[in-house]
């Protein structure tokens, strides 16, 4: 938690320093994209559920998320909540993300902008498999995104970006009333996705 905390002081002092250097409009964002999740099985998971496929959980399935934040010419500070859920092999995981991020614009046009910046915040990993005890664990989630932004209209701009996170996030797999099977742990997450934004 040393270095989340670290982290998120970094965002703090980083958007206080845009902010007192410029004009900032506030904006709201839909996203819409698809998350695949690496996921790595304990020894005892594997033996007794026959080494399942982990990674195939959550791959490539639709996430859904909300940002809100502020920005200006220069680049934009916001906070995101998604979330994305699958299924695989009798497993069954939900993942949801709140992350604060940061970007730095680059121009290309009249209307168009390159961005990337840097994300940290926190991921809740949650197993609810059909036959097992639902079990969740909130972990530390740190990465980074880039895409391309085109304004439509004074207020209202559409995006495609690319995320990867790294985390913590474990889960266990204890069977109802039965003996716990083994544990699962996400170590990264990549995402491509949409997002319509708007500011005001």
């Amino acid at each position: 938690m040393t270095t989340l905390k670290k982290l998120l002081l970094a965002f703090t002092v980083m958007g206080a320093s845009v902010a007192a250097h410029a004009t900032d409009d506030n904006f709201a964002s839909l996203t819409f994209g698809q998350t695949s999740d690496k996921v790595k099985k304990s020894n005892a998971l594997d033996a007794n559920l026959n080494h399942p496929n982990a990674d195939g959980v959550i791959g490539k399935d639709n996430t859904w998320g909300v940002r809100l934040g502020q920005q200006n010419s220069q680049g934009r500070y916001y906070a995101t909540y998604d979330n994305v859920s699958g299924s695989h092999n009798g497993i069954k995981l939900r993942q949801e993300n709140l992350l604060g991020s940061y970007d730095l614009f680059y121009p290309v046009g009249g209307s168009t902008k390159l961005f990337g910046g840097a994300t940290a915040g926190l991921t809740k990993l949650t197993q609810d498999s059909p036959g097992y005890s639902r079990d969740s664990d909130i972990g530390y989630a740190v990465g980074g995104q880039l895409g391309v932004l085109q304004q439509v209209s004074q207020n209202t701009s559409v995006e495609l970006g690319y995320r990867y996170l790294r985390s913590n996030a474990s889960t266990e797999m204890s069977q109802s009333g039965g003996s716990k099977q083994g544990s699962l742990d996400l170590t990264s997450s990549a995402q491509t996705y949409l997002s319509a934004n708007y500011a005001f």
